[in-house]
C-alpha cells in the first residue's frame, strides 16, 4: 500500500463518519486523539472537510500532514430512504418485468387491512423485458444483441439515469447477462449494474432488488466519492478510503463500482469501534449501542468480530449484500415527541435533524424533542457545549415540553420530559431484546457499549431495563464511528450459488469455484499478497428455505462442513437432524488487517467542574445532586460515583445513583451497577 492508507501502521490519519445530525471527525497524531464534530451539511462532502480542518486546528498541524483518511457516509441510504437516487431502468427476462413489484407476497403487517409494500424503486414504465432463456442448467436460448441495442435507443430517449439488468437464473450462467450488461455499457453513458456482479445468488426477488438498488444509488455516491477526492485533494488530503457496510473499508474506485456496498456504512464503522475499543474476553459478547441525532443502532459482537448478515432491508427493500448485523431504530437526540390520536406518548421517528434542530439549539426549533427533555431532566446543563461549541437555551427546551406537556395531560415540563425519557427508551429496550433474547442470547452475559452523542445518556438506563450489569462507554465514545474507520480492516467479498447436495457434491467442481470466488476478491484488494482469505459456505437441511452459514476450510471436506452446519443448525434453532443437507451458496472473504490506533490518556487538573439538579427514573419526584466532571481530565484509575454526569464535547455520560464509574487506561469508562435502588 502507498504511505496515504487508511489503514497503515504509522503516520497521521483521519476517520470522519457523516450523521443526520452531525458530522464527526477522530484524528489521530502520534498516540494522541484529537477529535471534532460539525453540522452535517447538504453536501457532505463540504462538513467533511470543515470537520478535517477542525480537528487539524485543534492538533495543530495542517491538513497536507495526513496520511491516511478513512470515511463513513449516508449518500447511498439516504438516496433510498428520501427516494432521491438515479432515475433507474431495469432489463430483465421476458415474463418476468413484475418481480421487484410481487416480491414475496407477504405483508408488512399481518393483521393491517390497509398496510401498503413500499413503491418499488423502479416503475412498471422503466421495466423492460429482452427474449432470453437461462436455466440452472446453462442458456437455452441466447440474447440477439440487435434487440439489445435497439432497447439501448428507448432508454437513451427516456433519458434514464442508470440500468440495472437481472435475467433468470443468470447466477448459475451469466453469459446472457453479460452480453446485455456490455452492449449496453458501450451503448450508454450511464451506470450499467449486473446481478452477477452485484450478486451471484438465487432468488429471483432478492437480487433482482439487490441490483436496483446498486444501481439507483450508483450515480450520487460516483458523483459524492469523486467530488470528496477532488476536494481532499485540493486541501492535499489524501483519497479517502470508503467504509463498507461489511464492516471493511474500500478504495474509492472499487465502491464507486460496487455503489450498493455503502449502505449503512456509518453504523458498521461504530460496531468496528466498539470491537476495536473494548475488550469482552470475560463476557459472552459485547451489545453495541450507538444513538445519535435522528435514530438509534444496535448490534451484537462476538469472539472480537460483529455479527454479519446477508438478510438486512432498508425501508422494505431487501439488500442481500454481506453487511454488519445491525438494527436500526428512529430514536435519536433529535427524534421529535408527539400525542397521538388516542392521547398516547409516542417519540419518533421524525426528526429535527440538524437545522433547525431540538429547540434547545435556540436555530428556530420549537417542536420538543428526547434532547429537549435530556435538557429538562438534568442531564445537559445550560453551561453544557455540544460539538465544543453549541450553547443551549434550556428555556427553549423548556417551553417546548411544556406545549407537549398541555397536549398529552401531564403536570408540566418535568413530567412530559420523563415520559419523552421513559418512551424513548422502551423503543431502545425493545429494539436491544430483538438481537439478544430473541436470537437465544441472555444480554445479562453481555456487556452494553454505549456511544454516539446521545447514547451514553441513556446507556444506564436500558441497563437497568436489561438487567445488565456493566456498561463501556469509550472514550472517543461521541464520534466512535469516525474512531471504528481508523481501525477497520480492507474487506471484499464475493459469492456463488451452486446448489448441490452435500453427500453428492463434487469437491473438484467446488473448489473450481472457490478458485474464481478468490481471485475475484484478490483482484479488488490493494496488496494481494497482504490479505487473509476466508471461505464459507450456506448450508440447510434439504427442503428447508433458509441457510446457515459455516466455515469452510483452505480444503473443502463435506464430513467436516456437515458436523459444523449440524453444530450451528443446534446453536441456533435447538435442535440437528441426521438429514440431507444441501450447500446453496459459496462465500469467499478477503481481509487486509487494519491496524488500531494506540491512544495515550493521562487527565489533569481537578476534574469536577461542579453539581447539578437531576432527575432520574425510579428515585421518587425530587431531583438528586449530581456531581459534574469534565471527563478528558479524569485519569486513568479515578473512580466515579453516581449520581454523576461527565461532560465531553461530543457526548455526555450519566452515571446514574447505584452505579459506578472507573477509568481505564486508555481513558475508556466503565459503569458498573453497585445495588438496584429505586428499581
Amino acid at each position: 500500500m502507498d504511505s496515504h492508507d487508511a489503514t497503515g501502521d504509522d503516520g497521521t490519519r483521519v476517520g470522519v463518519d457523516v450523521g443526520g445530525t452531525f458530522t464527526d471527525v477522530a484524528l489521530t497524531v502520534d498516540d494522541r486523539l484529537v477529535t471534532a464534530k460539525v453540522p452535517t451539511t447538504d453536501n457532505q462532502h463540504v462538513g467533511v472537510l470543515e470537520g478535517i480542518e477542525k480537528a487539524c486546528e485543534s492538533a495543530g498541524i495542517d491538513p497536507a500532514e495526513i496520511d491516511g483518511f478513512a470515511h463513513a457516509m449516508t449518500v447511498s441510504v439516504n438516496a433510498l430512504l428520501e427516494r432521491g437516487g438515479a432515475e433507474t431502468a431495469l432489463v430483465t427476462t421476458e415474463g418476468f418485468r413484475d418481480v421487484l413489484e410481487i416480491g414475496r407476497q407477504d405483508r408488512p403487517d399481518l393483521y393491517d387491512l390497509e398496510a401498503e409494500k413500499p413503491e418499488p424503486l423502479v416503475p412498471r414504465e422503466r421495466r423492460f423485458e429482452v427474449g432470453e432463456r437461462t436455466t440452472g442448467e446453462g442458456v437455452e436460448r441466447p440474447v440477439d444483441p440487435e434487440e439489445i441495442r435497439d432497447l439501448a435507443a428507448t432508454l437513451r430517449e427516456r433519458g434514464v439515469e442508470a440500468v440495472a439488468v437481472s435475467l433468470l437464473h443468470s447466477y448459475a450462467d451469466p453469459e446472457n447477462e453479460r452480453i446485455v450488461a456490455e452492449t449496453l455499457r458501450e451503448e450508454l453513458a450511464v451506470p450499467v449494474s449486473a446481478s452477477h456482479e452485484v450478486l451471484a445468488e438465487f432468488r429471483e426477488f432478492e437480487r433482482t432488488s439487490t441490483t436496483a438498488v446498486d444501481a439507483y444509488v450508483r450515480p450520487a455516491i460516483d458523483h459524492y466519492v469523486g467530488r470528496l477526492v477532488e476536494e481532499a485533494d485540493d486541501a492535499g488530503v489524501p483519497a479517502p478510503r470508503i467504509m463498507q457496510a461489511n464492516g471493511g473499508i474500500a478504495d474509492p474506485e472499487t465502491v464507486r463500482e460496487h455503489a450498493v456496498t455503502t449502505t449503512l456504512s456509518g453504523p458498521a464503522a461504530g460496531v468496528v469501534g466498539a470491537a476495536a475499543t473494548v475488550d469482552d474476553d470475560d463476557v459472552e459478547g459485547l451489545v453495541t449501542f450507538d444513538m445519535g441525532g435522528t435514530s438509534s443502532d444496535v448490534s451484537l459482537v462476538r469472539d472480537g468480530r460483529a455479527e454479519r448478515t446477508t438478510d438486512a432491508e432498508i425501508d422494505g427493500l431487501p439488500i442481500r449484500t454481506p453487511m454488519v448485523d445491525v438494527n436500526t431504530v428512529g430514536a435519536g437526540g433529535g427524534s421529535i415527541a408527539w400525542v397521538d390520536a388516542g392521547g398516547a406518548l409516542r417519540v419518533g421517528p421524525e426528526s429535527s435533524g440538524a437545522q433547525p434542530g431540538p429547540a434547545c439549539y435556540g436555530r428556530g426549533g420549537t417542536r420538543p424533542t428526547v434532547t429537549d427533555a435530556n435538557v429538562v431532566l438534568g442531564y445537559i446543563g445550560p453551561e453544557t457545549a455540544l460539538g465544543g461549541e453549541m450553547t443551549l437555551d434550556v428555556e427553549a427546551a423548556r417551553d417546548a415540553l411544556e406545549e407537549l406537556a398541555d397536549e398529552a395531560g401531564l403536570d408540566g415540563a418535568l413530567e412530559a420530559a420523563r415520559g419523552v425519557y421513559r418512551v424513548a427508551n422502551a423503543t431502545m429496550t425493545r429494539t436491544i431484546r430483538s438481537v439478544t433474547v430473541e436470537r437465544g442470547h441472555d444480554p445479562r452475559e453481555f456487556a452494553l457499549v454505549a456511544f454516539g452523542g446521545a447514547g451514553p445518556m441513556h446507556a444506564a438506563a436500558l441497563a437497568d431495563s436489561l438487567s445488565v450489569d456493566r456498561v463501556v462507554v469509550p472514550r472517543p465514545g461521541g464520534v466512535l464511528s469516525a474512531f471504528g474507520l481508523l481501525a477497520a480492516d480492507e474487506s471484499y467479498d464475493a459469492v456463488r450459488t451452486v446448489g448441490v447436495s452435500l453427500e453428492a457434491a463434487d469437491t473438484g467442481d467446488l473448489e473450481s469455484v472457490y478458485d474464481g470466488l478468490v481471485a475475484d476478491v484478490l483482484a479488488d484488494a490493494s496488496d494481494p499478497d497482504a490479505a487473509r482469505v476466508e471461505r464459507a459456505a450456506d448450508c440447510r437441511y434439504a427442503g428447508q428455505s433458509f441457510e446457515l452459514t459455516v466455515p469452510v476450510d483452505d480444503e473443502f471436506d463435506a464430513a467436516t462442513v456437515a458436523e459444523r452446519f449440524r453444530e450451528a443448525h443446534e446453536r441456533a434453532y435447538g435442535y440437528a437432524m441426521d438429514e440431507s443437507i444441501e450447500v446453496v451458496n459459496l462465500r469467499a472473504t478477503a481481509t487486509i488487517p487494519g491496524s488500531e490506533p494506540t491512544i495515550r490518556h493521562e487527565g489533569a487538573g481537578d476534574a469536577v467542574v461542579g453539581t447539578r439538579e437531576a432527575h432520574f427514573p425510579g428515585t421518587g419526584d425530587e431531583p438528586r445532586e449530581a456531581t459534574v466532571y469534565d471527563r478528558d481530565r479524569l485519569a486513568p484509575g479515578a473512580a466515579v460515583d453516581g449520581p454523576a454526569i461527565l461532560e465531553q464535547a461530543e457526548s455526555t455520560t450519566v452515571v446514574p445513583p447505584a452505579w459506578t464509574g472507573d477509568i481505564l487506561a486508555d481513558g475508556t469508562l466503565v459503569m458498573t451497577r453497585t445495588e438496584d435502588e429505586g428499581q
